[in-house]
């Protein structure tokens, strides 16, 4: 994994991007009890280790669990539910349920 983090870094020299290291967290795979502790450098900067993160919406955690993703979509859904509620107090039934199929289904 270092020599293609090293590659990388090499790579991004050569053809002048600006990768930030900073936003970089190193997390690792596994459903092992005991972890190993290694250590990912992109070239002079640790990248530092985190147990879980945010990938193109999806939160994935190092033991491959989900209840952290799961957990993220009730509590966005419940926040708009309960401004559609507060909304929409006392409009009529279908206009409920058009407002929860259109803001609250989505994120479900």
């Amino acid at each position: 994994m270092q020599k293609d983090l090293n590659r990388l870094g090499e790579w991004a020299v050569e053809n002048e991007m600006n990768l930030s290291p900073d936003k970089c967290r190193a997390v690792i795979f596994t459903k092992a009890r005991i972890k190993k502790g290694t250590r990912h450098y992109f070239g002079e900067q640790l990248i530092p280790e985190a147990s879980s993160f945010k990938y193109l919406g999806i939160i994935i955690r190092n033991d491959v669990n989900w209840a952290d993703h799961v957990n993220y979509t009730l509590r966005k859904s419940r926040k708009v539910l309960h401004f559609i509620m507060r909304i929409i107090r006392k409009g009529i039934n279908s206009t409920k349920l058009l407002a929860y199929t259109a803001l609250v289904r989505p994120i479900l």
